[in-house]
């Protein structure tokens, strides 16, 4: 039987600190992001760890939190504690007993939503919140620490290069990581399973979903709408659905992480520009499992090829922000004229816009949305970047660089 190393996780560090400075840690992230692995791996050897979704371990700490606890002393790592929130009341009056020490419970979940409301209510001040998303790129490559090229002298080369079909198989597999340990897993199959188990589990958890079927059919039809413009009356009128229940499922995707709603940016500079959010999801393999998609070939030279593309680079992005222990400041910038810039970075009080181009031969005209933002925000741009799926580097444009995607 072949043995998986451990993959080094971006996150480590600032994990490691939060365990030092706060009495509570709060990880939250998708199921299967690596959760349990990572605390495991950093502190099993000196924290109790308890799984709160077996029902009988559930019944115990909901029914008698305080012996619960008891038998469960800090420190202590509390799997999945959406199951049991009412557990948050009572780790606060352990944690007011002990204020001083550090590093007392790790909570973790996969329902970011119900998960920060009972840390909210209960234990406000007293707690530091981190996500945990699938492996970024650097990660899965070895390179946890790598930072973002605005952020370095000079972009990091990747370790090595991807060749195009290769690149187009990851996205179909995602960045999960046992697919990623796990090469020979059936890629299809390891998707119907999560796709399912999260439907059966988060969804009926969190919104009391009568008809599933219906709600597989909202999954597809926004994957159709993936990299675009969300307009959920439409998207409700399409599917026979009342707004309301749109918005409450948009939400729900939203509280465990599995998409990402992109705010435009804009302020007053005289120009009509576009307010509606993007939709993105937040991983290539259930995007492209959802989209049916299968073949490499299909998925890159399909109409979905582009917004694949863009799903990756924004995955990367966020992974960045929130691996650092950021909030993400991401956003896109469009005119009612139809000039637009795919997205727009915010970092330390400047603006880095990225654009994302199918394309492998870099051309000038594919900076023309850069060249417009910096005009009209010329005080707080930055270097911008068009990343793409080829090998090039090369200047387009004062201040813009073409970025192949290994590099990114």
């Amino acid at each position: 039987m072949a043995v998986y190393s451990y993959i080094i996780r971006t996150i480590e560090p600032v994990l490691q600190q939060a365990v030092r400075e706060f009495p509570v840690v709060v990880l939250t992230g998708p199921r299967q992001s690596g959760k349990t692995t990572l605390l495991k791996h950093l502190f099993g050897n000196h924290y109790r760890y308890v799984s709160l979704e077996p029902p009988d371990i559930r019944t115990a700490a909901v029914s008698d939190p305080r012996s619960f606890l008891s038998l469960n002393p800090a420190p202590a790592i509390f799997d999945e504690v959406q199951y049991a929130p009412e557990l948050t009341a009572y780790i606060k009056e352990i944690v007011d007993t002990h204020r001083e020490r550090s590093g007392q419970y790790i909570l973790t979940g996969s329902q970011n939503l119900m998960v920060l409301e009972g840390v909210t209510e209960s234990l406000a001040g007293r707690t530091a919140v981190l996500h945990l998303m699938p492996l970024s790129q650097h990660e899965a490559s070895g390179r946890p620490q790598v930072r973002p090229p605005w952020e370095t002298s000079a972009p990091e080369p990747p370790v090595t290069q991807v060749s195009y079909p290769r690149m187009w198989q990851n996205f179909l597999r995602g960045s999960f990581p046992e697919l990623v340990a796990h090469p020979d897993r059936d890629v299809a199959l390891w998707y119907a399973g999560y796709v399912q188990t999260y439907l059966e589990r988060d969804v009926r958890t969190l919104r009391q979903v009568g008809d599933l079927t219906q709600f597989q059919s909202f999954l597809r039809a926004l994957v159709a709408r993936n990299g675009q413009l969300l307009n959920m009356m439409e998207l409700a009128r399409d599917l026979g659905l009342a707004v309301n229940t749109v918005k409450a499922w948009i939400s729900i995707l939203q509280a465990t992480l599995q998409i990402v709603l992109l705010r435009p940016y804009y302020v007053n500079v005289g120009k009509r520009l576009v307010k509606t959010p993007k939709v993105y999801f937040t991983d290539t393999g259930i995007l492209c499992y959802l989209a049916g998609l299968r073949s490499p070939r299909h998925a890159a030279e399909g109409p979905m090829g582009g917004f694949i593309l863009e799903t990756a680079v924004l995955g990367e992005l966020v992974k960045d922000f929130m691996h650092w222990g950021k909030d993400p400041s991401i956003y896109f910038w469009r005119t009612a004229g139809g000039l637009e810039v795919d997205f727009v970075v915010e970092h330390e009080g400047r603006l880095i816009p990225i654009e994302v181009k199918l394309s492998a031969t870099p051309k000038r005209a594919m900076a023309d949305g850069i060249v417009a933002f910096q005009k009209d925000y010329a005080d707080r741009v930055a270097p911008g970047y068009v990343v793409h799926p080829g090998e090039l580097q090369l200047p387009l444009g004062p201040n813009i660089t073409a970025l192949p995607l290994g590099c990114f």
